[in-house]
């Protein structure tokens, strides 16, 4: 059987890390857990420490620069103590029903398979991945009404695509899955320049440069119970800025876009910006 460990990234959520540690506790096919805390500004990291013990680490990031980053900084310690094997990567709001769960993850990983993450169930959705972008759906999704109608449609598979045990895909969801731990230091872990969002679709393009493929396991469901501690931490406005610079840095390094194309990314920015702007004013207003 294959060695997995785990990596749970906590920011300034330690009930909700502590609720997936209470759930994961006793999995026997968990070798190591890793708890990376991403420098929060609570009293998190105090309070995980105390949960350390031969099964479970705990470390805090330097500062919080980033989900990447604080991904790398969990992988590393795992790659000291697993021999061979597979390392998930987590978000601390995410409940898993059954330990058979994480073991049919892991045997879907072979020669080719690399990277695979279940049926991500978030609330009455399922999140099952989705396609790589071209600069130009990057550009046409930063326009609030073409992003409203036919986002689904440029970015997401038809239903039929589900239909067997396991189904290919472009990129997955950064909020749970599985890769293979040796493959992971071959391509040199996750692109630690971006602080948040983009690092699915970065590491997507990694994947895929290495000629591997990733896969959603139609039969393995996770619940993801949605956490508003980046809600909580980081305003609406500064949020989008966060966003658009991860979409820029992945446009320009990852889909090597053209002067031309970046200034086009620019302007439709700037017109998405100036609309939320908007909204968020109509919103204070009627509070």
């Amino acid at each position: 059987m294959k060695d997995i460990g785990m990596v749970i990234i906590n920011y300034n959520d330690f009930e909700t890390t502590y609720r997936l540690l209470d759930n994961i506790k006793n999995y026997q096919c968990l070798k190591k857990i890793v708890v990376v805390d991403n420098h929060s500004t609570d009293d998190s990291f105090k309070k995980l420490k105390k949960l350390a013990n031969n099964k479970i680490s705990v470390v805090q990031n330097k500062d919080n620069s980033g989900y990447a980053s604080g991904m790398n900084l969990g992988a590393k310690k795992l790659m000291r103590e697993l021999k061979n094997g597979c390392i998930i990567f987590s978000n601390s709001d995410i409940i898993i029903e059954k330990e058979q769960d994480i073991e049919w993850l892991a045997n879907d990983i072979d020669k080719d398979i690399k990277v695979v993450a279940p049926v991500i169930v978030e609330h009455d959705n399922y999140n099952r991945g989705w396609k790589k972008t071209s600069v130009g759906t990057e550009i046409l999704l930063n326009l609030p009404l073409i992003s409203r109608y036919f986002r689904r449609k440029l970015l997401f598979y038809d239903e039929k695509h589900y239909k067997d045990k396991l189904s290919l895909v472009d990129v997955v969801s950064g909020c749970f899955f599985m890769v293979d731990a040796a493959f992971l230091k071959k391509i040199n872990y996750f692109d630690h320049q971006t602080f948040l969002y983009y690092e699915e679709a970065i590491f997507s393009v990694k994947v895929q440069e290495d000629k591997k493929k990733i896969a959603i396991d139609n039969t393995v469901k996770i619940i993801h119970d949605h956490s508003v501690s980046i809600d909580k931490s980081i305003n609406r406005l500064k949020k989008y800025n966060i966003l658009k610079e991860s979409q820029r840095y992945y446009v320009k390094n990852y889909l090597k876009a053209n002067s031309f194309q970046l200034a086009c990314l620019w302007i439709t920015r700037q017109l998405s910006l100036i609309i939320l702007k908007i909204r968020l004013i109509g919103k204070k207003g009627n509070s």
